[in-house]
């Protein structure tokens, strides 16, 4: 699994001129299943995002995760993180996982993570989404449960 987290002010997804989901303070999670991934995989990331340490203390230092400052997160669905661009300028798509795979490790991710207490919005899989993202910081962060990166 791959994902790009962004400490955000506020964010929002629409789909057919529709918000289907929106957050305040918390995270914008865009997030790719890669083929073979499983469960262990989601387990992985639901600690690791849950617990970043990207949000500032009383001393302004990034100490605190979503958790501890009770923020929320919108989880969109984003197989283009598996896109391979090494041989040539149009992406290779062939080591995301294919759509019914990907759709139950992402509702799986995101059931994970209401299931510590966070309020999660989400996308609608598959759809043309346009996302809505105001960026605190900025910060970002990439990650990958084979800690590619």
């Amino acid at each position: 699994m791959r994902a790009v987290v962004q400490r955000v002010n506020f964010s929002s997804v629409e789909v057919d001129g529709v918000i289907v989901g929106t957050v305040k303070k918390g995270l914008n999670v865009l997030l790719g299943v890669g083929e073979g991934d499983t469960q262990k995989d989601v387990e992985y990331m639901v600690e690791k995002i849950c617990g970043l340490r990207i949000f500032e203390d009383a001393d302004d230092k990034m100490n605190l995760s979503l958790l501890d400052v009770g923020g929320e997160m919108l989880c969109i669905s984003q197989f283009t993180l598996y896109g391979d661009v090494r041989k040539g300028k149009r992406p290779s798509f062939s080591s995301a996982a294919k759509p019914e795979e990907a759709n139950l490790l992402y509702e799986s991710f995101m059931e994970a993570v209401k299931g510590k207490g966070i309020t999660v919005q989400k996308g609608t899989f598959g759809a043309h989404m346009i996302v809505d993202i105001q960026n605190d910081g900025p910060v970002t962060i990439m990650l990958d449960s084979q800690r590619n990166f």
